[in-house]
């Protein structure tokens, strides 16, 4: 079994997590091939190298289309349409639909909504929809079979979006965390988002304070938006074996265990993380982009 540990160090978010796969070795082309069979509006989807406080990591960014802006708002069934028809694979067609329900329910009960009636402003945008299946599509490439996670820290203070000024951590947010080991982390900053919280709920099999037993086979730093003062504003990403307990110490100059290291594709980069490349989709499928969240932990 290969397990990924989420250290939340500067909280979590959709393009956080994202780049933090990459950065631990999922492969970027298969991702964005496998994200071309989701009819959204234009976009380009770019992974840079960038230093937070010291710390090389990847920033993902997805750039919708300035000349092909969503022309409506995009609603709960929009999106599982769209990925219950795109013909993914089966554990990213289920991941995604996970985190897309759990933000549902959220966003439903704190506006008082049903979930087939709830219509995205924060997460329907292309970016967000992007993000999510992306990190499905992710896990799926390093073969992730089971998600462990740190306490979650949220940041404190106001954040405007499309409905005004909300609190921190939004409603939705909060909403969707109920039950899920929390951090205290006293930033004056929106740390972990409903995708990010989406992500943590949906898919977390079991929360750690520390490193759980494992046998480390692979490490990625994700990169937030924005350059925090007090740490760096990265979530670390631990890929690895987890470790039974046993009378014998594990031996790490033995060659007689056996680490899987399939991943499952031929991962081509080879973590220079140049990534400048950026592609633009084109496609004629709009959807609304009411997004001031902006996904920018």
């Amino acid at each position: 079994m290969k397990i990924i540990y989420l250290d939340c160090i500067a909280g979590i978010s959709g393009d956080m997590m994202l780049g933090a796969l990459v950065d631990a070795g999922a492969d970027s082309n298969y991702i964005e091939t496998e994200l071309l069979k989701l009819p959204v509006s234009p976009y380009s989807l770019t992974w840079n190298r960038v230093n937070k406080l010291g710390i090389s990591s990847i920033k993902a960014d997805v750039l919708v289309d300035p000349d092909s802006p969503p022309a409506h708002h995009t609603h709960y069934s929009d999106i599982v349409r769209m990925i219950r028809d795109a013909n993914l694979p089966e554990r990213v067609t289920t991941r995604s639909l996970a985190i897309f329900e759990r933000i549902g329910i959220a966003e439903g009960k704190i506006h008082g909504l049903p979930l087939e009636k709830v219509h995205f402003h924060e997460v329907g945008a292309v970016d967000s929809i992007v993000d999510t299946v992306g990190v499905a599509l992710a896990l799926e490439s390093l073969q992730i079979d089971s998600i462990w996670c740190s306490p979650v820290p949220l940041g404190y203070g106001t954040i405007h979006c499309a409905h005004g000024i909300y609190p921190v951590p939004a409603p939705a947010t909060l909403e969707i965390l109920k039950g899920i080991p929390l951090a205290s982390v006293p930033i004056p900053k929106e740390l972990t988002t409903p995708t990010g919280a989406g992500i943590v709920s949906a898919l977390v099999d079991q929360f750690h304070i520390s490193l759980p037993s494992m046998t480390i086979t692979s490490i990625g730093y994700g990169a937030g938006t924005r350059d925090l003062k007090e740490r760096p504003n990265v979530l670390r990403v631990v890929v690895g074996n987890p470790e039974q307990a046993s009378e014998t110490i594990h031996d790490p100059h033995a060659h007689s265990h056996s680490h899987d290291h399939n991943h499952g594709h031929s991962h081509s980069h080879s973590h220079d993380h140049d990534h400048s490349h950026s592609h633009s989709h084109s496609h004629s499928h709009s959807h609304s982009h009411d997004h001031d969240h902006q996904e920018d932990s």
